[in-house]
């Protein structure tokens, strides 16, 4: 008798830590959260900051992207005159509704900071394929950007001492209702470890013309509009973590000047009174 009553102890003090009987996960598989595997390596594309492919791509955006992009939409274009006092290299933080956001902006720089500019992109998405990672290399200059932890073959710091200002939308991925997402802190992290100023963006528009899952504008030429604002240095000692949020502010501040004007949405900023960017908490069908 007391040798059962032994067992039976051990099997309850067994049962209470958690011993999974046959060594088999107590979670059923089918429960258990996706988690894509780690990819082992990102398209090289070095070659797209060669002088030959910087010429084969002023050639594919002047003569190609460039005029049938005018033709779908009307642009605005505002506070370039920024950019007269930097020599770069900049990064160029924007919030991201829309597959339009990267050849609006790249438009809408002068020639001389266009040709010197790489675009941060998705690795799993930009270069999965090697048709898709040599089109978007060529055409647009993309970084990879490698989210699942694979080797890059070059990161956006050594892009950045090479003298290239880099284009990131601290989002991380397309809106789906239009509304500005959580900013991630890769930029404010460039900028504070590498010491390179970044110049806000905002734009509105490109959502109504082309919003996630649609293939081309929308017709009847969308007003697109972008607006380019003072840079941001990091200042001595400032921390990620305390620059971060001052990068979303500042896009917000554009955001804000765009639907009133220059001097409200200053006085709003200073009082932080600045509208949030990410839109009402309502029902999904309410933000789009």
């Amino acid at each position: 008798m007391g040798s059962f009553w032994k067992d039976t102890v051990k099997d309850v003090k067994q049962a209470k830590r958690g011993w999974r009987w046959g060594h088999r996960a107590q979670v059923p598989r089918s429960a258990e959260p996706f988690v894509p595997p780690a990819s082992k390596n990102v398209y090289p594309n070095d070659w797209s900051r060669t002088p030959a492919a910087m010429a084969a791509r002023e050639i594919a955006q002047k003569v190609g992207l460039e005029p049938v992009f005018r033709s779908q939409v009307r642009t605005r274009v505002e506070g370039l005159d920024v950019l007269s006092r930097l020599s770069g290299p900049v990064i160029f933080a924007a919030n991201h509704a829309s597959h339009l956001d990267t050849p609006l902006l790249l438009l809408s720089l002068p020639d001389e900071w266009r040709r010197r500019t790489a675009v941060a992109a998705a690795a799993d998405y930009f270069f999965d394929t090697w048709w898709r990672a040599v089109g978007s290399s060529l055409l647009f200059n993309t970084l990879p950007i490698d989210r699942r932890g694979g080797t890059l073959s070059a990161t956006p710091g050594e892009v950045l001492a090479d003298g290239w200002s880099l284009v990131i939308f601290p989002e991380g991925t397309r809106s789906k209702d239009g509304w500005v997402g959580q900013f991630r802190m890769g930029a404010a992290y460039l900028a504070v470890e590498h010491g390179v100023p970044v110049v806000p963006v905002a734009h509105r528009g490109t959502y109504a013309a082309m919003p996630r899952g649609a293939s081309w504008p929308a017709r009847g030429r969308r007003q697109l509009t972008i607006r380019f604002g003072d840079p941001l240095v990091p200042g001595e000692g400032e921390s990620v973590r305390e620059f971060a949020p001052k990068v979303r502010d500042a896009v917000a501040r554009l955001l804000d000047e765009e639907q009133s004007d220059w001097y409200a949405s200053l006085r709003r900023a200073a009082s932080g009174a600045t509208p949030d960017p990410s839109g009402p908490d309502v029902a999904p069908w309410r933000r789009v």
